[in-house]
């Protein structure tokens, strides 16, 4: 499996992945991370992939997405060559202005809306995990949170776990 998270620095893509690395990893399965960003500290372009098997990867970068998530307008084209029509693009209905368009399936969400009803945007990223964890079923809910309360600030946890369970019940109610 190939997955890759999208946007621009700032938005905490790389914590994402290394969450869901953890989680996975715990899980037994073997995964390779990638990271890319622009030498910009905020707002260039930043991508990570995650390639995920049960054995050694044969190559550790992404060639063909199975899903993508999208949390800025300034990702929203450049990876559509690696989408095919199985692939699952999950975009914020917010900040993704033009999604991807294919015969892969894409759903835009509001990402950004729930965390900052939440009362803070900087948990856009753990909302958008829990809608790809409820949409893609890459791993059990409560081991990825697991991985998220290991991996943030003891002072967050209460937000991350509340930003969890919201993007899990978004991700719930769309069909998969």
């Amino acid at each position: 499996m190939e997955i890759r998270f999208s946007g621009s620095g700032g938005q905490g893509l790389l914590l994402s992945a290394r969450i869901l690395a953890a989680a996975l990893t715990e899980a037994g399965l073997t995964v390779a991370q990638s990271n890319a960003y622009e030498p910009v500290s905020r707002g260039g372009l930043s991508r990570s992939d995650l390639v995920i098997g049960e054995g050694e990867a044969d190559y550790p970068l992404a060639r063909r997405l199975d899903v993508l998530l999208i949390l800025d307008e300034a990702a929203a084209t450049v990876s559509t060559g690696l989408l095919t029509p199985a692939s699952l693009v999950l975009c914020d209905a917010e900040r993704v202005t033009t999604p991807p368009r294919g015969p892969f399936r894409t759903l835009c969400l509001p990402f950004t809306e729930t965390a900052r009803t939440l009362g803070n945007p900087r948990v856009t990223n753990i909302v958008a995990l829990g809608a790809l964890t409820a949409q893609a079923s890459i791993c059990p809910p409560e081991q990825l949170l697991a991985a998220i309360v290991a991996q943030t600030p003891a002072r967050f946890e209460r937000l991350n776990r509340e930003a969890f369970a919201a993007g899990l019940a978004m991700g719930e109610t769309e069909p998969a």
